[in-house]
C-alpha cells in the first residue's frame, strides 16, 4: 500500500484483461482489480476497493457502479483537423440516398463566409461511381467542392471549375485522376495527387474557425473515452487531404492550444510534405530541412509532439491506385495500380522510395507510410529492411499503415524489422462488398490479417482513420471482433480476434507506435492516469459495446468527461 493520499480513486469498478494472447478472456473478472488511485497524473496503486483508504479530505471519488474500467482509448490514425471540419464546418451529404439527393442538397445549401460550399463525406461505395455529372452541373450560384468519404477523391461544380481554371485542364497528374467527359474536358472528378489541383486554391479557413471546430471535436472524442490519437499528415502536402485543413496552420494551432493549456487530448504528428501523390526525395528533404521538425518545441511531448512523416506511396482501391502484384478483379482502367511516388516507371519509384525511406530514418524519425495494395505492401518493407537490421533502425519504429499482405511470411519480415501495422477494420467493414468485387475473394479474405499478426507478434494496432469512418472506437473494435461487412458475415473467418486482442490494438499497441509504452496504454502503477470507465462490465457479446456508453474520461488524473455533465 502507497504510504501518501490520492487526488483521485475510481473504485467499484472491473479492470478487465487485455492482452494480444488469443488465451486472453476480457469477460473474465474473477480475482480482477476493481479500483485505481491517482496521484499527480499518475496511477500509484492498483487493486481492490480497499484503495478507498488512500482518501483524503480533498480526495475526488468515482464509483465506477461495476463498469470498465480500461486505458484511455488511443486511435493511433485519426486525421483530427479534417474530422473536426468536416463533422463542424461542412455539409454532410452522408445520408443521401442517391445523386439526385445529393444534387439537391448541394442545389439548396449557402455558401459559408469564403463564398464556397463544401460538402463532405459522398460514398460510391453506396452511391455509385457515376456522380461526378450531378455535382458539375450542382448550384449555378456558388462554387461547390465535395470531398468523399475515403479523402482520396474530391468533385467540384462548373462554377468551381471556371474560377479554379480547371475547365480545360488536358495534361496527366503523375500519381492522380482525373475523370473525364466524353469530349475529354474534366467531368469534375479529381483523385489522389489530382486533388491538389482544387484544394490548392481553395480559400483558407479563418483561424477562429478551426480553433472551435478543434475544441468542439476535442471534447466529442472524449466522450467516447479516446485520450490519444496520432494526426497522420500535418504540413503543407497536408492541404491536399480531405477538408483541405490538414495544413501547417493546423499543426500551428495544435502547438498554441498545447501551450495555452487547451489541448486535453495527447496527439503524435506526422507531417506530410506533399499530400496523397506524388511525393519525392527532394521534397522530403525540404520538408525536413524547414522549421515544421520544430513545431512542438517546448511542448511536453506526451501531450503534442512531431513524431515523423507520412508518405503516400499508392492509392486506394476502388481508384484503382492501389498497387498490386495481380490486376484488379474488375477493369477500372489501372491493371495492377502502381505506386503514386515521383518516377518514371515501378523502377525509378522503388528507388525513389527507398531514398525516401532512408532520409526519413536518417533523419532519426519515424515513417508511417499509406500502403493499400500488396505490391506497396512489399516495398515498404523491403525499403526498411534495406536500412539493414542496426538497432537504432528497428527502434524508429516505422509501420504500415492499412497495408495488404500476399502470404502470412510477408508479416514474419514485418515483425523482424521492427515494424507496427495499423489496420482499419471498420472501412473493410463498409466497404466490403466493393472491395470484393475490386479484389477477388481470396484476396479480400486476406484483408487485415489480424489473428495472424497477433500469433507472429507484430505490433498491429487498431485505427478509425476519421472522418473516413465514425472515430468511435467501438465501431473499430466490433469489426474486428466480428469480420462482419457489407459483403456478408463473418463467421468463421481466420483473421478474427476477441475482444482482449482488439482492445489491446486500441490501447498498448498504439503507445508503442507512439513510443510511450512505458507512459500509457496500460493501467499500472506507474502509467500515465488516462482512462476510459464504462457505463457496464464487457460482455461476451461484441455488438454490445454499442450500448455501453462511456461515463468518464480521464486524461492525466483530470475528468475531461463526465455523462451527466451538460457540457
Amino acid at each position: 500500500m502507497v504510504d501518501h493520499v490520492a487526488q483521485l480513486i475510481v473504485h467499484s469498478g472491473v479492470v478487465p484483461d487485455i492482452g494480444l494472447s488469443a488465451q486472453c478472456d476480457a469477460v473474465e473478472r474473477v480475482g480482477r482489480p476493481t479500483a485505481v488511485a491517482i496521484r499527480d497524473g499518475r496511477i500509484i496503486a492498483v487493486g481492490d476497493d480497499q484503495l478507498l483508504q488512500l482518501a483524503g479530505p480533498e480526495t475526488m471519488v468515482i464509483d465506477a457502479q461495476g463498469g470498465a474500467i480500461l486505458p484511455g482509448l488511443n486511435d493511433g490514425h485519426l486525421h483530427f483537423s479534417a474530422s473536426a471540419m468536416i463533422r463542424h464546418a461542412h455539409l454532410s451529404v452522408a445520408g443521401a440516398a442517391d445523386w439526385d439527393e445529393v444534387a439537391d442538397l448541394l442545389e439548396n445549401a449557402e455558401p459559408d463566409a469564403s463564398g464556397w460550399i463544401r460538402a463532405a463525406h459522398w460514398d460510391e461505395a453506396s452511391l455509385g461511381s457515376d456522380g461526378a455529372s450531378a455535382v458539375l452541373a450542382a448550384n449555378k450560384r456558388w462554387p461547390v467542392v465535395a470531398f468523399d468519404k475515403t479523402g482520396h477523391q474530391v468533385m467540384v461544380n462548373a462554377v468551381a471549375l471556371e474560377i479554379l481554371g480547371l475547365q480545360r485542364i488536358s495534361a496527366p497528374v503523375p500519381g492522380g485522376v482525373i475523370g473525364r467527359l466524353p469530349d475529354g474536358s474534366p467531368s469534375g472528378l479529381f483523385g489522389d495527387a489530382a486533388m491538389q489541383l482544387v484544394n490548392n486554391g481553395l480559400p483558407e479557413f479563418a483561424e477562429e474557425q478551426l480553433r472551435e471546430a478543434f475544441a468542439k471535436h476535442q471534447q466529442e472524442l472524449h466522450a467516447c473515452g479516446i485520450t490519444s490519437l496520432t494526426e497522420p499528415g500535418l504540413g503543407p502536402g497536408g492541404k491536399t487531404l480531405m477538408a483541405a485543413s490538414c495544413s501547417t496552420q493546423s499543426l500551428e494551432i495544435l502547438a498554441s492550444m498545447a501551450r495555452d493549456g487547451q489541448l486535453s487530448l495527447r496527439i503524435n504528428a506526422l507531417l506530410l510534405f506533399t499530400g496523397t501523390g506524388g511525393e519525392s526525395l527532394q521534397a522530403v528533404r525540404r520538408g525536413l530541412a524547414s522549421k515544421l521538425t520544430t513545431a512542438t518545441d517546448g511542448i511536453d511531448p506526451l501531450r503534442l509532439r512531431i513524431a515523423g512523416v507520412k508518405v503516400f506511396a499508392d492509392g486506394i482501391p476502388r481508384s484503382g491506385t492501389s498497387w498490386f502484384h495481380d490486376e484488379y478483379q474488375l477493369p477500372c482502367g489501372h491493371g495492377h495500380g502502381a505506386l503514386v511516388l515521383q518516377g518514371e516507371d515501378d523502377e525509378q519509384k522503388v528507388a525513389e522510395f527507398r531514398q525516401i525511406i532512408a532520409e526519413i530514418d536518417a533523419a532519426g524519425l519515424q515513417a508511417g507510410v499509406h500502403v493499400t495494395g500488396d505490391a506497396a505492401t512489399e516495398a515498404l518493407i523491403e525499403a526498411v529492411e534495406h536500412l539493414g537490421d542496426a538497432g537504432q533502425v528497428r527502434d524508429r519504429r516505422h509501420y504500415i499503415i492499412h497495408g495488404a499482405f500476399r502470404e502470412p511470411e510477408l508479416l514474419q519480415r514485418v515483425q523482424r524489422a521492427g515494424m507496427g501495422y495499423s489496420t482499419n477494420p471498420k472501412i473493410r467493414a463498409d466497404a466490403g462488398a466493393l472491395q470484393l468485387a475490386l479484389l477477388g475473394p481470396e484476396r479480400f479474405a486476406q484483408q487485415q490479417p489480424l489473428a495472424t499478426a497477433a500469433e507472429l507478434g507484430v505490433a498491429a494496432s487498431l485505427a478509425s482513420d476519421a472522418p473516413v469512418t465514425d472515430p468511435d472506437w467501438r465501431n473499430s473494435v466490433i469489426a474486428a471482433v466480428t469480420r462482419d461487412t457489407s459483403a456478408g458475415a463473418g463467421t468463421g473467418e481466420a483473421e478474427r480476434i476477441n475482444l482482449a486482442q482488439a482492445l489491446a490494438m486500441m490501447t498498448q499497441t498504439p503507445s508503442w507506435q507512439d513510443h510511450a509504452e512505458n507512459d500509457k496504454g496500460r493501467i499500472a502503477v506507474g502509467q500515465l492516469a488516462d482512462l476510459c470507465i464504462l457505463r457496464d462490465p464487457l460482455s461476451e457479446d461484441v455488438r454490445q459495446l454499442h450500448q455501453n456508453p462511456t461515463t468518464h474520461t480521464i486524461v492525466n488524473g483530470d475528468i475531461v468527461h463526465r455523462l451527466d455533465s451538460p457540457n
